[in-house]
């Protein structure tokens, strides 16, 4: 087999760049374009806001319902970059609804643009699909919240304030030179502002086809769920076993608290 076969054969197992080939002192022309296109997307995913339109009407057609829209305390894209405390705080949470003591939703979910809000269109409708269908019916949702300029942390204001008893955080992950729309989905029971991120549990690469798809993704995080709220806490404590060789089942979706 030459070395050419070899890296081809390689590279057909994964997205990094292995086996490149040289040119003089440098990498090969096509190596050098392909890396430059690769940053300018990534570059991309990162300043480019989040299309709220188009998101807003891909989650209306799935029947999700229309969600209420949110932004953090940064006044633009560079802010939410050059000040990461600002993204974790809610400019405005007045156009929620209010929701007495005792009578908030089970599930809560909030849709963050994060660091990368070509993930959010990309992926999250079709994810927060197969979270519906993966969750146990008898838990009650929370009306979906898209949040722009987006950090986690700002999740706990959102979920605070309906009330919710887990919450979800569906978000852009930082884009890398391989994968520019990717999301992350960071589980917090009991949600409150000041929760530390040792009290949170997350699933991330979920960017389908080469990452984790949408229904392995939701199964997932529906198992995380469902043990948070026999566990009565999310964090270290929580555990997935949903793939583990051997491992103790799920716990029964009928006794969720």
């Amino acid at each position: 087999m030459s070395d050419e076969d070899f890296w081809a054969a390689m590279r057909r197992t994964t997205s990094s760049r292995i086996g490149l080939g040289r040119t003089g002192d440098t990498l090969a022309l096509r190596d050098v374009l392909a890396f430059r296109a690769a940053h300018a997307r990534a570059r991309d995913a990162v300043h480019v806001p989040v299309d709220v339109d188009a998101l807003v009407g891909d989650l209306e057609a799935r029947g999700l319902g229309t969600p209420y829209v949110v932004r953090s305390r940064a006044g633009d894209r560079g802010e939410y970059l050059r000040r990461p405390d600002l993204g974790r705080e809610p400019a405005d949470l007045s156009g929620l609804p209010e929701v007495a003591e005792g009578e908030g939703a089970d599930i809560g979910v909030v849709l963050a643009d994060g660091l990368s809000g070509q993930a959010l269109t990309d992926h999250a409708p079709a994810f927060v699909a197969a979270l519906r269908e993966a969750l146990p019916s008898s838990l009650t949702w929370a009306p979906l919240v898209v949040a722009t300029d987006a950090r986690v942390a700002l999740g706990d204001h959102v979920g605070a304030r309906l009330r919710v008893g887990t919450l979800l955080v569906v978000v852009g992950e930082r884009p890398g030179l391989s994968v520019p729309s990717s999301l992350g989905v960071y589980l917090t029971h009991r949600p409150r502002p000041g929760r530390r991120d040792s009290e949170r549990n997350c699933v991330s690469n979920i960017h389908p086809p080469d990452g984790l798809d949408h229904g392995t993704a939701a199964r997932t995080v529906a198992a995380l769920v469902v043990g948070a709220r026999q566990l009565g806490e999310s964090g270290v404590r929580l555990k997935d076993t949903s793939g583990a060789a051997g491992a103790v089942p799920p716990p029964d979706p009928t006794s969720v608290i």
